[in-house]
C-alpha cells in the first residue's frame, strides 16, 4: 500500500514537471486539434473511436501532429486493455511478454487488447514478423505510429491488416487554437498566470512552428517561463521574446525519410517544368533543413544530361563546374555556385533525347542481336583471311565528312533510337539529321523505337542510391 502511494507521489510530481506539450496533450477527440478529414463529424475513424470499434490501425504523418495522442485518447475511451511500447527501445522478447498478457486476458476475462506501438518503423521484419500472427488471429489490435511511409517501411502483410490514416500538418488556425487554449487552461496550462502575448509574437510562434503542435508550446513554455513578470505581475511575450524562444523555422525534413524524397522530386519536377522561383524555393528549402549540398548537386548534374541533354550542351558544363566550384569553395559563398548553376538549368531549353540511349538497351535485352555489317568489323587483324572491314567508306574522304552506308544490323535497317527534339540547339541537330537520314526517316517513323523508359521510377532509384 505504502508502494503504492510511493509510486502515486512520484507520478502526480513527474506530470506537474511535466513539458507544457505534455501536459497539454488532449484528452478527448473534442480537444483534438486539426485532421478534420479524418476525424470530422462522422468520419468513419471518429465513429469508430466513439463507438469502440477500432481495427487495427497505422497512423502515419510529420512530428507534432497528433499520432501519440490519438492512440492515448482510444485509450481513454476504450474497454479494450491498452499496452504501449515504443519500437526503439522494445524487442522481440517484449512483444511475447505484451502477447502474453493478451491471450491470458482473452481466455480468463474475454478482453481485447489494444497494441499500441510507436514509432513502428523501427521494428525490424523480424519483429514485424513476430507481431503479424497475432495481429490476424486477433489476440491484438495493433495501432502504430509512425513518421515514415508505412507502405515502404511497415512489411506489407501488417499493412494489408491494418487502416492506414494519413495525419496532415496542423494549419495555422488550429495552430493559433492550441497556443489559446494552453494560455486559457488554469489545470494544465498558464490560465492561472497572468500571461498577455502580443499578436505579433503569436503570429510569429504559429508561423514558425510550421504546423509542429509540440513546437509550438515548446516555444510558448520557454518564452513565458523564462520571461520576468512586470511591475503588474503580468509576463510580458512580445514579437522581440518570440523570436528568441524559437530562432529557426522548423522545417520538417529527414534525409532519410519521405520528406527527403518528395523535396527532391518537387525540386526535380520544378527545374523540368523550367520554373526558376519554385526551383530556388525547394533548394533552399533542403538546404536549410541541413541536407547535403553535394547530394543536390550531383541531382543537378544527372539533370542537365537527362532533362536537358542537347537542347543546351552547356548545361552539362554549368552544371560540372558548379560542382567543382563548391568544392573549392564551400559554405556559405558555395550557394551562390548553387543558386547559378539552379537557375541555369530551369531557364535551360529542355529535351529528353537521351532516353534514347535506354531505348536502345532495351532492345538489345529483348531482341535477337544481329551481326556486325563486315565493312564495320576489325580489318587490323584477318582482313586478308575472312575480308573483315572489306567495303568500308571512310566518312573524312568525302564531302562534308560524310557517306552513305549501313551502320546497323541487317535486320535492324530504319531502326531510328535517338529522335532530337526541334528546341534550342537540339533544332540545329534535328535538321541535320533529317538531312542525312533523308526520305528514309520518314518512311520508317512506324519502326522507331518508343520510349519505355519510367522517368519517376529512375528517379527513385537515383535517389535510392544517393541515400
Amino acid at each position: 500500500m505504502n508502494d503504492d502511494l510511493f509510486d502515486a507521489s512520484i507520478r502526480d510530481f513527474m506530470k506537474s514537471r511535466a513539458p507544457l506539450a505534455d501536459r497539454m496533450r488532449p484528452q478527448t477527440l473534442g480537444e483534438f486539434a486539426g485532421q478534420e478529414h479524418i476525424l470530422g463529424a462522422g468520419r468513419m475513424l471518429r465513429r469508430a473511436i466513439e463507438a469502440d470499434r477500432i481495427s487495427s490501425l497505422i497512423f502515419y504523418g510529420p512530428p507534432g501532429t497528433g499520432k501519440t495522442t490519438l492512440a492515448r485518447i482510444i485509450a481513454n475511451t476504450t474497454r479494450s486493455a491498452f499496452e504501449t511500447m515504443n519500437a526503439v527501445l522494445a524487442g522481440v522478447k517484449d512483444i511475447r511478454v505484451a502477447i502474453g498478457r493478451a491471450e491470458e486476458r482473452l481466455r480468463l476475462h474475454s478482453q481485447r487488447t489494444i497494441l499500441f506501438i510507436d514509432e513502428v518503423h523501427r521494428f525490424n521484419k523480424s519483429q514485424q514478423d513476430a507481431l503479424l500472427p497475432h495481429v490476424e488471429n486477433g489476440t491484438v489490435t495493433l495501432i502504430g505510429a509512425t513518421t515514415e511511409n508505412p507502405y515502404f517501411e511497415v512489411i506489407k502483410a501488417l499493412v494489408s491488416r491494418s487502416r492506414i490514416f494519413e495525419l496532415r500538418q496542423l494549419t495555422q488556425e488550429d495552430l493559433h487554437g492550441v497556443l489559446q487554449r494552453a494560455l486559457a487552461d488554469t489545470e494544465r496550462g498558464y490560465g492561472a498566470w497572468s500571461v498577455r502575448v502580443d499578436a505579433d509574437a503569436a503570429q510569429h510562434l504559429v508561423s514558425t512552428a510550421n504546423g509542429d503542435a509540440r513546437s509550438l508550446l515548446n516555444a510558448l513554455e520557454l518564452a513565458v517561463e523564462t520571461t520576468d513578470a512586470g511591475d503588474d505581475g503580468t509576463r510580458h511575450i512580445t514579437l522581440d521574446v518570440a523570436e528568441e524562444s524559437i530562432q529557426k523555422r522548423a522545417v520538417l525534413y529527414d534525409k532519410e525519410g519521405d520528406a527527403h524524397y518528395d523535396t527532391i522530386s518537387a525540386f526535380i519536377k520544378s527545374l523540368r517544368g523550367s520554373d526558376p522561383d519554385a526551383s530556388l524555393y525547394w533548394m533552399a528549402r533542403m538546404l536549410y533543413a541541413g541536407e547535403d549540398p553535394r547530394f543536390i548537386i550531383r541531382r543537378m548534374l544527372i539533370f542537365a544530361a537527362e532533362d536537358i541533354g542537347l537542347a543546351d550542351p552547356r548545361a552539362l558544363h554549368v552544371a560540372t563546374s558548379c560542382a567543382q566550384a563548391f568544392d573549392y569553395v564551400g559554405l556559405p559563398e558555395g550557394r551562390f555556385h548553387l543558386a547559378q548553376c539552379c537557375l541555369y538549368l530551369a531557364t535551360a531549353p529542355k529535351s529528353n533525347s537521351t532516353y534514347a540511349f535506354f531505348d536502345a538497351i532495351g532492345f538489345v535485352g529483348r531482341e535477337e542481336t544481329g551481326d556486325v555489317p563486315n565493312p564495320l568489323k576489325d580489318g587490323s587483324r584477318d582482313a586478308k583471311g575472312l575480308g573483315h572491314g572489306e567495303g568500308y567508306l571512310y566518312p573524312h574522304a568525302y564531302r562534308n565528312h560524310y557517306v552513305p552506308q549501313q551502320y546497323l544490323p541487317d535486320d535492324m535497317q530504319g531502326t531510328y533510337f535517338y529522335t532530337p527534339s526541334d528546341v534550342g540547339y537540339e533544332r540545329t541537330i534535328q535538321e541535320r539529321m533529317e538531312y542525312l537520314r533523308g526520305r528514309d526517316a520518314e518512311e520508317s517513323l512506324e519502326r522507331r523505337i518508343h520510349r519505355y523508359a519510367d522517368t519517376e521510377n529512375r528517379e527513385n532509384k537515383e535517389e535510392d542510391q544517393d541515400k
